[in-house]
């Protein structure tokens, strides 16, 4: 009897994640590979699961491909796993804003993005080691929008009303940062609302807030929201372009120590992890391999 081949794809599902229920995403993968000859499993993440259970679990298939059926959380968890292996790793934007997909272009529509998974190339995109411990795959920040991710998170509301309101409650209780930044031998202090890491150019609500960053670049831009206006919001939001250094300030690098005064809200990839007043950062150039769409 020939040996089964080897297992291609593994689709790992978070049935948390805003777009499609668990079911439909089964369905439409299913029916996608009707009329391939490729292996596939589709597996969903348990409530209450742990990362650990996750990495054993993937290994133990050993698959070619992993692809994350979900948002910017579930993409950043699997490519922490997957960083400094041979697996590449693939997206199914499952979530509700979807940042690191819109910023590999890949389709927002599931047929469209599982051809992608089928047909696109590998490439190698860097990571951002933060503290020593997690990867940053997209954008971490310290400051304002950690803050408005806390509350929307603790809220009962959703959608753009329930979004709407947390950004008037982030904003209603802002507060500025006593924040210093070594870079190499420079030593900069600020008072900024927000201090981003930005290994990508946008958040995934559009927000545009490093107009020249790419995440195969071997760095990342640390953004400084020094002045915070109307202004300086829709700018942000529609016009990708330098912003005035007064107001918006961007340095790379490839290496950072940031600190503030008193612990202040911190985020990665969307996901909230508490209040900080330290954070290392470093790029690991060509970490994690992706699938990204041909140009």
């Amino acid at each position: 009897m020939p040996d089964k081949p080897s297992l291609k794809y593994l689709f790992i599902i978070n049935p948390g994640s805003g777009r499609n229920s668990a079911d439909s995403w089964k369905a439409l993968i299913n029916d996608f590979f009707k009329s391939n000859e490729d292996e596939f499993e589709i597996y969903l993440l348990p409530a209450n699961f742990t990362t650990a259970q996750i990495k054993d679990h993937i290994f133990k298939l050993a698959p070619q491909q992993v692809i994350a059926v979900g948002g910017d959380g579930t993409v950043t968890m699997l490519a922490n796993i997957l960083a400094g292996s041979t697996i590449t790793l693939g997206i199914l934007p499952g979530g509700s804003a979807n940042g690191m997909a819109k910023e590999l272009q890949i389709p927002a529509g599931a047929e469209d993005a599982l051809k992608v998974i089928v047909k696109g190339f590998h490439k190698k995109i860097d990571l951002i080691r933060i503290n020593d411990r997690d990867y940053c795959l997209h954008l971490s920040d310290i400051g304002l929008n950690a803050q408005l991710i806390k509350y929307f998170d603790e809220g009962k509301l959703r959608g753009k009303i329930g979004y709407a309101r947390v950004i008037l409650k982030t904003l209603w209780h802002r507060q500025k940062m006593q924040v210093s930044i070594r870079v190499g031998e420079t030593q900069i202090r600020r008072e900024a609302f927000m201090v981003a890491l930005a290994n990508a150019r946008m958040y995934g609500t559009g927000a545009m807030i490093n107009p020249t960053g790419k995440p195969d670049d071997g760095k990342f831009e640390i953004i400084i929201l020094r002045k915070l206006s109307f202004f300086t919001l829709v700018k942000m939001m529609f016009r990708p372009r330098i912003f005035d250094p007064n107001k918006i300030e961007i340095i790379p690098c490839t290496s950072a120590e940031i600190s503030t005064k008193r612990p202040m809200y911190f985020q990665t990839d969307g996901e909230y992890k508490g209040k900080l007043k330290k954070i290392s950062a470093v790029i690991v150039p060509g970490a994690v391999t992706m699938i990204l769409p041909e140009r």
